[in-house]
């Protein structure tokens, strides 16, 4: 449990971990008190501790408000490594490689089509396989077109006629990890992934119809295109079976390598190898794949919401304008070149449930958001609201471009099904307008609104400690869940 483990306060916003005993550098907590005290209540703290033992780390270990116990490194944690000394850890990645969340603008107005919600609902939620053993029967891959989706991502389902250029233009990376080499991805990896491409994941993943409920920063949400009372769809889902076998593998590889390289490790959940080494390579490779994946996968999600809405709706693309804002990934390792004591430095950051926010006028963001900086889209639970966000030149300065990734849970899955016993969870949710359709009824109750933080309260952290500053606020009006 992280109650031992001694935190200092800096501001109202930054909790120190000091170093002590193996680490090598000092951790730092985005939280507020009343956080801080729920975030006790588990073992990420320590995991923060942990990972500041790694070789080679640069800068503090770090952790972000939604920070809970994870494999390995917290979800929610960030760290970056030297590329001499540091270090690749699958545990700073996690099991779902690339679990990222997408953001689409419309042209449509949230009270002129309220009413068709559930039939929507009803039309997305059998057009998206969603669940632990969904596959979207009209779309198999054979060997030679998942090696394209490995090495490609989202530009191949662009190139297969799903989406377009402008698409790939507001996707981190240009919906493409560079590095992919699908001959170290795994024929059991290929198998669980098959046929899972244009399906949404289980637990936490969904397809929201949403709407714009508030503007905290007109210039900002202005070139984003957002405006009060606008229809939005947010999609959050990730590698599926693919990057969990990817991870799974990899842990393996890596434990094997931990002891070859003697690197002493504080947990071994945190197992890695020296970044140049051979099993890194191969690791950060089928890494990559996997992220192309799941940008492949969210893209043809994107394509399936379109069709969607003009079966539903009646309306042609341009006068539905479902245009893509921006796709993140949450759990991803990528070298990246950032400033370290004043010098351009080549570092491995690890961002584990921890979002890329690049501030303005960064040449790594579309060119229509140049002024504005990279769009941070932070879900919250499916009753409550998700937020807009653009990055900022703190969070750069301090946490290599990295913010939150979501609300962060509070109860396991099994405590939230404790909570939810005994409700109608979706009668609750249509009493406040939400309309929600689920592959099974334990989701739901898993995904009820106490089992998170109040993203609010994170998002605050967030914006008042400048990693981050917030544009919009997203109320859900229909979600489809795994």
């Amino acid at each position: 449990m992280s109650t031992d483990i001694d935190v200092e306060k800096l501001d109202d916003f930054r909790w120190l971990i000091p170093k002590k005993g193996k680490m090598r550098t000092e951790g730092l907590v985005y939280t507020d008190e009343k956080m801080l005290a729920e975030i006790r209540k588990d073992a990420s703290l320590e995991q923060v501790a942990n990972v500041a033992c790694l070789p080679g780390i640069v800068g503090r270990s770090l952790a972000m408000p939604d920070i809970h116990w994870g494999y390995g490194f917290p979800i929610g944690g960030v760290a970056a490594f030297d590329m001499e000394n540091g270090i690749v850890s699958p545990g700073g990645v996690g099991y779902d490689i690339n679990c990222g969340v997408r953001l689409l603008r419309s042209d449509l107005d949230a009270a002129e089509i309220r009413d068709r919600i559930p039939t929507l609902v009803g039309a997305l939620f059998r057009n998206i396989p969603s669940g632990v053993g969904s596959r979207r029967k009209d779309l198999k891959l054979s060997a030679n077109k998942m090696d394209s989706v490995l090495a490609q991502g989202a530009g191949w389902a662009v190139s297969h006629g799903y989406g377009s250029q402008e698409d790939l233009e507001h996707i981190e990376e240009g919906g493409c990890i560079p590095g992919g080499k699908p001959e170290f991805v795994s024929q059991r990896a290929r198998t669980r992934g098959k046929d899972q491409l244009g399906t949404l994941g289980s637990g936490n993943h969904f397809v929201e119809i949403g709407l714009v409920e508030e503007i905290y920063d007109e210039t900002s949400a202005r070139i984003l295109s957002l405006r009060k009372g606008q229809v939005t769809v947010m999609v959050h889902t990730g590698s599926r079976g693919l990057g969990h076998q990817v991870c799974d593998d990899y842990i393996k590889v890596l434990l094997n390598a931990s002891a070859k390289y003697k690197i002493d490790l504080p947990d071994k959940q945190l197992c890695c190898a020296p970044v140049a080494s051979k099993e890194s390579r191969q690791y950060l490779s089928a890494m990559a794949c996997a992220a192309n994946f799941a940008f492949c996968n969210r893209q043809l999600i994107t394509h399936w919401v379109r069709e969607t809405f003009q079966q539903v709706l009646q309306m042609g693309p341009g006068e539905l304008g479902l245009d893509l804002v921006y796709d993140v990934c949450h759990n991803i390792a990528k070298v990246e070149t950032h400033e370290v004591d004043g010098k351009a430095q080549k570092l491995c950051v690890h961002r584990k449930g921890a979002t890329r926010a690049l501030p303005p006028h960064s040449p790594f963001i579309p060119e229509d958001y140049k002024e504005a900086g990279q769009p941070v889209l932070i879900p919250g639970d499916m009753g409550r609201y998700s937020y807009v966000l653009v990055g900022t030149d703190t969070a750069l300065r301090e946490t290599f471009g990295s913010t939150c990734h979501g609300a962060g849970r509070l109860l396991s899955r099994h405590q939230a099904k404790k909570v939810a016993k005994g409700r109608a969870i979706i009668r609750e949710l249509e009493d406040q307008g939400i309309y929600v359709q689920s592959a099974g009824k334990g989701t739901i109750k898993e995904e009820i609104s106490e089992a998170y933080k109040d993203v609010a309260d994170v998002v605050n952290v967030v914006h008042q400690a400048g990693i981050g500053k917030k544009v919009a606020r997203l109320k859900p009006m229909g979600v489809i869940k795994g």
